[in-house]
């Protein structure tokens, strides 16, 4: 009985930090079925998605350290996104007054919702890092990472060999998270693997729902390419060391701030 409770109370913190981007992908299924009066397409899922955000953190479901995370992400996945999109990776088909350079904004939420899952998580789970490697070596791939979404288009991809970066440097990392009273923990690199196939999962839901079109999907709706699971495996990463180097200052602060209280 106590796996099963155990098991139930992990798929409730899952599901709750899933909330925004299940918002996300209800309201591109919503708004692909249903017109919405006065607004183009995008402009309302643009608006739908500030009005849950501003309700999430009203509510106190996301706190406001949470939302600068999110904030971060969004500016991160849209510069990409007019890249991505300028090179003709991707293309956003429909018009709509709120896109800069051919992207809807609203876009750039996508890649946020990834850093507000990985934010909610954290805290519900009650999560810690062990055998962290640093800022300075997760920064340096991290930037890597992020640099080689750009550079393939011109120079060799460089995404194996970044994977294999991956592994060396957080082979000694392990997740340590709690569930109820029981402690369990897992290998990072495994976590990553898990969170980028459960988004190119949600990418292939996006795009049977027109959030946007790879150039094979411009006739009729496909897969997408299973090759897309290394790119989300590799973002994942980024979001991770953003979102630990934060819960690591918000940790020391906390610490400096208790010994000065007792000093006082």
């Amino acid at each position: 009985m106590k796996p099963i409770m155990q098991l139930l109370h992990f798929g409730y913190h899952q599901a709750m930090s899933c909330l925004f981007p299940v918002a996300i992908f209800g309201t591109l299924a919503l708004s692909s079925v249903v017109e919405v009066p006065f607004f183009y397409r995008y402009d309302a899922i643009l608006l739908i998605l500030l009005a849950v955000q501003f309700l999430m953190y009203r509510s106190g479901l996301e706190t406001r350290d949470e939302l600068k995370v999110i904030g971060v992400f969004h500016g991160i996945g849209l510069l990409l996104e007019i890249y991505k999109v300028k090179m003709g990776s991707w293309s956003y088909p429909e018009p709509g007054y709120t896109k800069l350079l051919g992207v809807p904004l609203y876009s750039g939420f996508m890649y946020a919702s990834v850093a507000s899952f990985m934010c909610q998580i954290w805290r519900r789970l009650r999560m810690e890092l062990t055998g962290w490697p640093g800022l300075a070596a997760a920064g340096l791939l991290g930037g890597a990472i992020y640099l080689n979404f750009f550079t393939h288009h011109f120079i060799p991809d460089l995404r194996w060999g970044l994977t294999v970066l991956v592994l060396f440097v957080f082979w000694r990392t392990w997740i340590i998270f709690r569930v109820r009273s029981e402690t369990y923990r897992m290998p990072l690199t495994a976590a990553f693997f898990i969170v980028g196939f459960f988004i190119w999962l949600a990418e292939n839901i996006a795009t049977f729902f027109n959030a946007w079109q790879y150039p094979d999907q411009h006739h009729a709706w496909k897969l997408v390419s299973f090759g897309k699971i290394s790119s989300w495996f590799l973002l994942v990463i980024i979001s991770v060391i953003i979102v630990a180097q934060l819960k690591h200052v918000k940790a020391r602060r906390y610490i400096i701030d208790n010994e000065n209280h007792y000093h006082l």
